[in-house]
């Protein structure tokens, strides 16, 4: 909050210079050692330091992380709704809004949740990509009887079945299924806790993104830490900076644009083959962060 703000990031930053974005990373993840910063704070700040780079360069940032592409599919993320057959009306408008991936987020419980996969992979049939978002509800038992569902279903990932205060669940729910496991996403220590996931055999796909891995300068040392081990980086969230962060590496696949209400309205505008396109101002393209 601004309490925060005030007491300690503005003291650690003030007369640092702005552009030098990795010494200013630097010196808030110092503080952060003496006060355990929450896991949102420093990822805006972090983006505010590139936005003002980006501007001042007169680049659009995405062009300024080094650009891979201006355009990428989008995937729709789902609230969560009260039965089956709205998420079935929700994937519909998807369709028609020109999605072609939709990610669930869904109620926490085993048998309901794998009779909404089930029914929902028949109706969209097999050519859209499904991917499926626990939010921490399950223990390694129901994780793993949730995992063999959405392995024979096809989908494309299984997103934090469980919370992430340790590996070793993961590691072995990774051996019970076939679906791939994204994470982790809320684990806190950036690059150097992913780099231990990674090498203890936890996930097929790592989480990357500025909301809680400390803005653009640790989401792209994630991103590059999992293209040096052959893995995808799949961006957590929406908004402007994390769409520049997803057209600017290549190991990742998809754009999140949360949808809500019935039939669903997309909170970014995708194009007629579901991809989310790069605003091609300077900085990030928003005013406000």
């Amino acid at each position: 909050g601004v309490d925060l703000v005030e007491r300690r990031i503005r003291p650690t930053l003030a007369g640092r210079d702005a552009l030098l974005t990795e010494d200013c990373w630097a010196a808030l993840h110092e503080a952060d050692r003496i006060e355990h910063f929450p896991p949102y704070a420093l990822g805006p700040v972090d983006v505010a330091l590139w936005d003002l780079k980006a501007k001042l360069a007169g680049l659009p940032l995405y062009a300024l992380l080094g650009g891979a592409r201006t355009r990428i599919p989008a995937y729709a993320s789902t609230v969560t709704y009260d039965d089956v057959d709205t998420y079935l009306a929700v994937a519909d408008s998807c369709l028609e809004a020109g999605f072609t991936a939709i990610k669930l987020h869904a109620w926490g419980d085993v048998a309901r949740d794998a009779e909404l996969a089930r029914r929902l992979r028949r109706h969209v049939g097999d050519d859209v990509d499904l991917m499926y978002d626990g939010s921490g509800a399950f223990d390694l038992r129901d994780a793993v009887r949730l995992g063999h569902v959405l392995t024979d279903l096809g989908f494309g990932w299984y997103e934090e079945p469980m919370r992430e205060w340790a590996l070793g669940p993961y590691v072995r729910l990774r051996e019970a299924v076939g679906v791939p496991i994204l994470g982790p996403e809320t684990t806190p220590g950036v690059h150097h806790a992913v780099a231990d996931w990674i090498a203890a055999g936890a996930v097929d796909l790592v989480r990357t993104g500025v909301h809680y891995k400390d803005g653009i300068t640790g989401a792209l040392r994630i991103a590059h830490l999992a293209d040096a081990h052959g893995l995808r980086a799949e961006v957590h969230g929406g908004g402007a900076a994390n769409l520049h962060l997803a057209c600017a590496i290549p190991n990742t696949t998809y754009y999140e644009v949360i949808v809500a209400g019935v039939p669903a309205r997309p909170r970014f505008p995708v194009t007629a083959d579901g991809h989310a396109e790069v605003p091609q101002g300077p900085g990030t393209g928003e005013t406000a962060l």
